[in-house]
């Protein structure tokens, strides 16, 4: 589905296909190219000093090209340790700040950003973040389907510990979706990609940005007027990942019926006035009913907390050792596809 998102700060989407190049048109010159060197024993990335630069990568391949920027597989010459490079261009304000707040985190269920290399001469700011070898939960949708509950139960732990992590610091995403949450073969879930996150002066401030995916916003932040101008964005962060794993289950967008346009106004109805689907009876335990529709109450007030999920029994009461099996299982069918092609 063509996600439809405000026009007037476009932000770079991890999962999008990459266009060919145009015949003549030259290559990046941020990187110079060379002979892939034949790889030592111990390959785990380390951390990097602000010394490295640009030219110390050799570029592999382009893992998501946006409006606001270009999401490069690196190597690194010396280690061979392999990242991902987010090249933000053109000064864009919002890649300061997305390093500026990764800069503050260090937990396993946030990408984490080794190093920030200044582009010089150029505006550009290229963050070297770990490289989720999984890739995005949207494209292992795009690929697999619908998840199965058991590998849901551990997409939706996962993300609501990072989320714990972040509110806890007074950081909120604002952009949570299936494009921006990653998952890896060892079966580790963990949330990208902060263009647009906030960081709140107080753990009980309101928030005014209506940036954002529109399909993923919850009412409050859709409707605005009728909420007084602002809203409460630890909640709508917690609206936003119960789209995403209806969205997973389902195996498609679930707030349309299938096949119709994702126009503003057809999204604005759904989200604001719709119902959320109902799920056939069998199809969804009662747990993951109970789980989706406690992130999904339109009144941001009687909205469950992050705290208040992850205590819930689709999350607390999952067999662990069997979730996570099978969310390693989705991913590596997944990557084993990738590499086949």
């Amino acid at each position: 589905m063509a996600l439809i998102r405000e026009k007037r700060l476009p932000q770079l989407q991890l999962s999008l296909p990459v266009p060919p190049r145009a015949a003549g048109q030259r290559p990046n010159p941020m990187f110079a190219p060379v002979p892939a060197p034949t790889p030592k024993k111990a390959s785990t990335p380390t951390a990097l000093s602000s010394q490295f630069r640009l030219s110390d990568f050799d570029k592999l391949a382009v893992l998501g090209r946006g409006s606001g920027g270009t999401v490069y597989k690196v190597r690194h010459r010396e280690t061979c340790a392999l990242y991902a490079l987010k090249v933000q261009h053109y000064g864009d304000p919002a890649a300061a700040a997305e390093a500026e707040i990764l800069s503050r985190t260090a937990s396993p269920f946030v990408v984490r950003c080794h190093s920030v290399l200044p582009a010089a001469g150029s505006g550009d700011v290229a963050m070297l973040l770990e490289l989720v070898d999984g890739g995005s939960l949207d494209s292992i949708k795009s690929r697999q389907g619908a998840f199965p509950e058991a590998a849901l139960a551990e997409v939706a732990a996962q993300a609501l510990s990072g989320l714990a992590y972040l509110h806890a610091r007074r950081i909120v995403h604002l952009d949570i979706k299936p494009a921006n949450v990653l998952a890896s073969t060892a079966g580790e879930v963990k949330i990208a990609d902060f263009g647009i996150a906030k960081v709140l002066s107080r753990a009980g401030d309101q928030c005014t940005s209506y940036v954002g995916t529109t399909a993923y916003m919850s009412p409050e932040r859709f409707d605005p007027e009728a909420h007084g101008g602002h809203y409460d964005p630890y909640a709508a962060d917690v609206w936003s990942l119960g789209v995403t794993i209806l969205e997973l289950f389902m195996g498609r967008y679930p707030l349309l019926a299938a096949g119709q346009k994702p126009s503003w106004a057809a999204l604005m109805c759904a989200v604001c006035f719709g119902e959320a689907p109902a799920l056939s009876d069998g199809v969804a335990s009662p747990e993951l009913e109970g789980f989706v529709a406690a992130c999904l109450h339109k009144d941001y007030r009687k909205r469950a907390s992050v705290a208040d999920l992850l205590a819930h029994p689709f999350v607390a009461r999952r067999d662990v050792s069997v979730s996570k099996c099978a969310l390693q299982k989705l991913v590596a069918d997944v990557s084993s596809e990738c590499r086949s092609t």
